[in-house]
């Protein structure tokens, strides 16, 4: 919870617990609200407007120990019974701590506390005297060694913290997150010493990394994106009764999840027919480069559109593609583009004059168009075509456009560890500057779109970080584009296919070393009749 002032008042009896208080949610597949601490803060001050001294401090408790209580009856008879160790800071967020160990401990499970200092805040201090009264073993030195206790917690500091962990707290952050390596460490709302708005370590410091976290109130962005993912480790949602928060009506940004793109992909009757899924033309390809196109087109295949065409700028390039007879690859002067149902341009495109040219010429065609890759360079070199895309997009008829860190650097004119530090904002500021639905790719995809609407995605792991998984993304929404899936809900549900297609693949053992971008599009089809098309 946040690391608040004091509160005003105190009680002394603990607040009875609700029905609700301790359920718990699994992210997978909600499109849940993702909220600031600024959010964060301004609903805690309205749950708190109504309810006794305690509350959620209680119920943020109660859920957590629930959380741990369930685990542990599935452990073996010797994890079962070791003791939990658990490291309280001095806020609120040590408070929750405090209320986590008092329970099990009443629950006749052995658990130790750490508070190298003591808590502060008046709710903390309760909880204090809960965990005194309930006889946990409380300490504000941590062990030699952690080798005997089973889950250790990480209830040191929330989504509160402003300044890097340093003194012991900056310690017991290493060695949690040494011990997470080969034992089990469940962290308390948010790791401690993460930006819970950015993914981010706070202030470049030492930050907890957990192999579990039990969230309260509201799902945050963090949790999701840049060095979130890997410090966060599974995450769980424990609304506490704060029954609103499941709504996206207090913020723009959500969890992508199937239920926000799956009512725009187009149904598969009986009757319909290649036309009725959409000719979509890959551009790119200048000589020796011809492969990304390549690449992106057979994705494009496998995601469903009826006819793909690439659009070839180079020479000496192969007359049709062995593997998939299906496409028809023509050089791009030969193929009439203002006919097709979608364009993706730039894979392989290259950044010579005459790749300026066709850009310059697709960007007047009233067709959707995803920019990828060598486009996106050329637009952040050359003012007059991103002015072009701009006000396409203020026209109504916004682009997609796919950079990774280091393109949207330079579309932005900053360096790619200025993206990082606020990858929202970064997103934010593109659809701002281009009018364009943006899809901000690395860990955790941004999907932001010039009307406000944001997603975090929560699939995807290492086994995209290789050559050429950009290009089948790529070739993936252009293929839904065709599909005429309107701009956004195509790249949601692009990005969260193709992201899904590693996971299922890495699960399987095919990464997530050594996967090919080749592989991701069999499973991209098979994920897709699976999930939509399957009843």
């Amino acid at each position: 919870m946040t690391e608040a002032t004091p509160a005003a008042h105190a009680a002394p009896a603990a607040p009875a617990a609700r029905s609700l208080a301790s359920e718990l949610l699994n992210p997978h597949d909600l499109p849940l609200a993702l909220y600031s601490v600024a959010e964060l803060r301004a609903i805690e001050a309205d749950a708190m407007a109504g309810l006794p001294p305690h509350t959620l401090m209680a119920r943020a408790g109660h859920a957590a120990a629930r959380f741990l209580r369930e685990q542990i009856a599935h452990d073996n008879a010797a994890a079962a019974t070791a003791t939990v160790w658990v490291a309280a800071g001095h806020g609120n967020n040590g408070g929750d701590a405090l209320v986590l160990a008092a329970e099990l401990q009443r629950a006749g499970i052995a658990v130790e506390v750490c508070m190298p200092v003591e808590v502060k805040p008046d709710d903390a201090r309760w909880a204090l005297a809960e965990a005194r009264a309930a006889g946990v073993a409380i300490t504000a030195a941590p062990p030699a060694s952690f080798e005997r206790y089973g889950w250790l917690v990480d209830g040191m500091f929330g989504i509160g913290l402003a300044r890097p962990l340093e003194g012991i707290f900056a310690s017991l952050a290493h060695s949690l997150s040494q011990r997470a390596r080969q034992g089990r460490v469940l962290a308390l709302d948010v790791p401690s010493g993460l930006d819970s708005d950015t993914g981010n370590a706070v202030g470049a410091g030492a930050a907890v990394r957990a192999t579990h976290t039990v969230t309260f109130i509201g799902a945050k962005p963090g949790l999701f994106m840049a060095s979130g993912r890997d410090l966060a480790g599974i995450v769980t949602l424990a609304p506490i009764d704060v029954e609103h928060v499941t709504s996206a009506a207090r913020t723009a940004v959500q969890l992508n999840a199937p239920a926000l793109f799956a009512r725009f992909l187009p149904a598969r009757d009986f009757s319909t027919n290649k036309g009725s899924f959409g000719s979509l033309a890959v551009v790119g390809g200048d000589t020796g480069m011809c492969g990304a196109p390549i690449l992106a087109a057979r994705a494009a295949l496998h995601t469903g559109a009826g006819k793909i065409h690439v659009a070839l700028l180079g020479a000496g390039a192969p007359p049709y593609d062995p593997p998939h007879p299906e496409l028809m690859l023509h050089p791009v002067d030969d193929l009439p583009l203002d006919k097709m149902d979608a364009l993706a341009i730039g894979c392989g495109m290259g950044n010579r004059e005459r790749a300026s040219q066709v850009l310059n010429d697709v960007l007047a065609l009233d067709v959707p168009k995803l920019l990828d890759a060598d486009a996106l360079n050329l637009l952040a070199v050359d003012a007059s075509l991103a002015a072009r895309v701009a006000a396409r997009g203020a026209q109504g008829d916004p682009c997609v456009l796919t950079p990774h860190p280091l393109e949207a650097a330079r579309l932005l004119g900053c360096d790619a560890p200025a993206v990082q530090r606020d990858r929202l904002a970064a997103a934010r500021a593109l659809t701002a500057r281009f009018a364009s639905v943006i899809v901000l790719k690395g860990t955790g995809t941004v999907i932001a779109a010039p009307d406000g609407r944001f997603a975090v995605n929560p699939t995807g792991n290492a086994a995209l970080a290789t050559g050429g998984t950009g290009d089948v993304l790529g070739g993936i929404i252009g293929a839904l584009l065709a599909q005429r899936l309107p701009p956004y809900e195509a790249a949601l549900a692009g990005v969260y296919l193709h992201g899904l297609a590693a996971d299922t693949l890495t699960a399987q053992g095919d990464g997530p070393a050594g996967l090919t971008a080749g592989e991701l599009a069999p499973m991209v089809r098979k994920l897709l009749n699976r999930m939509f098309y399957s009843g």
